[in-house]
């Protein structure tokens, strides 16, 4: 724990900024970079799944797209609706 103490006659901004300087010195605000997207692997069952599913939901668009109930504007935008549709039509 990083801790700064005031000086006689010090003022709020100073005692801010050493505080500030001693952080970025130590390195917390850097391992807590890191550590913000740390994502543990994915087992191979999931790896495997996750694929299948980005398998499905292409096939899908593109059965869509030809049979005409997507445009290509449709494909290309990232609307919650269209999105919802593709996916509860995969379910089926």
């Amino acid at each position: 724990m990083i801790e700064v103490k005031r000086r006689d006659g010090e003022s709020v901004e100073g005692l801010m900024r050493r505080f500030s300087k001693r952080v970025q010195q130590s390195g917390v605000i850097l391992r807590t970079k890191k550590r913000r997207f740390f994502a543990t692997d994915k087992t191979k069952r999931e790896q495997r799944s996750d694929a299948l599913r980005r398998v499905a939901i292409r096939v899908r668009r593109e059965y869509l797209r030809k049979t005409g109930q997507l445009s290509e504007e449709d494909l290309r935008s990232r609307n919650p609706r269209i999105k919802a549709m593709i996916k509860r039509t995969i379910k089926k």
